[in-house]
């Protein structure tokens, strides 16, 4: 059975810097794309950066120059840096992943969740 594992999230006041990781766990052939999404109360889920397997990415436009993500393939993790936060970006933090078996079925993943609250 494979789980994501995030960790990190919290309350931080406007300014500053969070970071979260999402470790990937169970019989794991390899990830395709992982990714970070968000959900703010009333508000649907948005993509709010994602790394494919080789470190191409891409960022919503309302993180770009303040969030970094990246990954560690050896430790099926990724990681989400996030800088100069705003209050806009309180909200739940998901983690997904692209997950491949060694029977050569996949799944999409999602992590249970983490609270980020930008709060003074």
């Amino acid at each position: 059975q494979v789980q994501l594992v995030e960790s990190g999230g919290g309350l931080v006041q406007p300014g500053g810097s969070l970071r979260l990781s999402c470790a990937a766990s169970g019989s794991i052939f390899s990830i395709n794309t992982m990714g970070w999404y968000r959900q703010a109360p009333s508000k649907q889920r948005e993509l709010v950066a994602a790394i494919t397997s080789g470190g191409s990415t891409n960022y919503a436009d309302s993180v770009k120059g303040r969030f970094t993500i990246s990954r560690d393939n050896a430790k099926n993790t990724v990681y989400l840096e996030m800088n100069s936060l705003k209050f806009e970006d309180t909200a739940v933090y998901y983690c997904n992943a692209g997950i491949n078996f060694h029977d050569g079925t996949s799944i999409r993943k999602w992590g249970q969740g983490t609270q980020v609250t930008v709060s003074s």
